[in-house]
């Protein structure tokens, strides 16, 4: 460390110049000088003026100065190095005696925590994460008071420097995953991690559309995932923590299915097996059926849908395509636009438009309606990557059925099922509990049948309950 107090306050100057918002004051305390630097920015000026500041004017003794400012984090610093990295977290900087101090102060630049946006429910709880890390660590253990309960926090980034909580029960999760991300975390060399979406990327794999990382903004889900032997990490400045790993199966069971009798959800979940079979092969069946397997469909009806499409001018496939990258593009414009007029343009984009097409003879009302059915089964799904994947296949099945028909259909059937088998989640099996068959985990994740036990292929710690 540097030995001269000169030097030191040279030094924030130097590392710090053009930083406007860099607020340095000079007071004297009988025979000794107090050097004070702090962000106007990220430290709260109250919380400086009425702690530190005071506490320096009302006290004649620079020793007792130190002992007296009350501060949750009250440290020395070791290294000037650091002193960047304090400023930037919002603490005050204090050099005195040649040393280096760091006292948090601050400021309140997150929002209050508030109802889920993205992952709503009828029922439990209404709490959801904030861009606040410490008030997301407290919203979990809040509801799990172990303490089997490990947190281990890293910096990310090497100019963002965000922080990271990996969050494990150490009594249930396997510890071979935990140094297996650890390892993962260590390997990444950025320059910045703003989100979690963006931590994501760099641990999950991109090759494969379906996600293995799971993002949710709710306590209770990443509370219930924990309990699972499952990893959790939490990214500083988002609202979302990171669930390791995810399975297929996670995506057809949300945590709120737990709040609603189970003979109830049951029902839900075969819904949505049912909508994500029929997202990807609605279209892809409607072009085989009509261009190469017509014996499939009843006479009455197919004499319907070729009376319907006489006066279209383009191919099935063609009406397909134009359709379905329609409504591709008005999903996302609804997402983009503000939530005052979205709507108001999605009725536009599904309903004029629609309706302007079929009377224009751009397209059939039947193709209208199949692709209206693709898109209402896939707004099931509100995880983004499980959507794009969707998305993926139902292309993929399409243009196979328009060139093979029903045999077309048969062969993308096969390469769905080689991909998601052969798919790892992380070194887990991504169909799991069907590979490997886990069956009364599986009972548990599809008739919603409440079980005792874990399941040993996530945690050697199968038992819930001592019964």
């Amino acid at each position: 460390m540097v030995t001269s107090m000169n030097k030191l306050v040279n030094y924030v100057f130097d590392e710090l110049k053009d930083c406007g918002d860099l607020i340095y004051k000079k007071i004297n305390v009988q025979f000794n000088t107090v050097h004070l630097f702090y962000l106007e920015t990220l430290s709260s000026g109250d919380r400086i003026n009425d702690y530190i500041l005071k506490g320096i004017s009302n006290n004649s003794n620079i020793l007792n100065i130190m002992k007296s400012i009350p501060s949750p984090h009250f440290i020395l610093i070791d290294n000037k190095d650091k002193i960047e990295y304090y400023l930037f977290n919002g603490y005050a900087i204090i050099i005195v005696f040649n040393k280096i101090y760091g006292i948090e102060a601050k400021a309140d630049l997150d929002r209050s925590i508030a109802e889920s946006t993205t992952e709503p429910s009828l029922y439990g709880p209404k709490d959801s994460f904030v861009e606040n890390i410490q008030k997301n660590l407290g919203l979990i253990k809040r509801r799990l008071k172990t303490r089997h309960l490990k947190h281990k926090v890293d910096t990310i980034g090497r100019d963002t420097k965000t922080i990271i909580n990996i969050l494990y029960i150490d009594n249930i999760t396997d510890m071979k995953l935990v140094k297996d991300i650890e390892k993962k975390i260590k390997n990444i060399d950025i320059d910045g991690i703003l989100d979690a979406g963006v931590l994501k990327k760099h641990l999950g794999n991109n090759k494969n559309p379906f996600p293995i990382i799971k993002l949710s903004e709710r306590p209770d889900l990443i509370c219930t995932s924990l309990l699972n032997g499952k990893l959790v990490i939490l990214v500083d400045n988002s609202p979302f923590a990171l669930i390791l790993p995810s399975f297929l199966a996670d995506y057809f069971n949300p945590n709120t299915d737990n709040y609603i009798k189970s003979i109830n959800s049951n029902f839900l979940r075969m819904l949505r097996v049912t909508c994500f079979f029929l997202s990807i092969m609605i279209p892809a069946y409607y072009i085989a059926a009509t261009n190469y397997n017509q014996e499939t469909i009843p006479l009455p009806l197919l004499i319907n849908f070729s009376t319907q499409r006489s006066g279209v001018p383009f191919p099935a496939i063609v009406e397909a395509l134009i359709m379905l990258i329609i409504c591709e593009i008005l999903k996302e414009s609804d997402l983009r636009f503000p939530n005052s007029y979205g709507s108001a343009i999605s009725i536009l984009g599904a309903l004029i438009l629609g309706e302007a097409a079929v009377n224009a003879g751009i397209v059939s009302p039947i193709m209208i309606i199949v692709v209206a059915i693709t898109y209402i089964t896939s707004l099931i799904f509100t995880d983004n990557d499980m959507t794009g994947a969707i998305r993926l296949w139902r292309f993929i099945f399409l243009l196979l059925a328009a060139f093979y028909g029903l045999y077309g259909i048969c062969i993308s059937i096969i390469l769905f099922l080689i991909n998601i088998v052969s798919y790892k989640s992380f070194y887990y099996n991504y169909t799991f509990p069907v590979k490997p068959l886990d069956l009364a985990y599986l009972k548990e994740t599809i008739f919603s049948k409440m079980n005792n036990k874990r399941s040993a292929y996530l945690t050697n710690n199968i038992k819930r309950s001592k019964s």
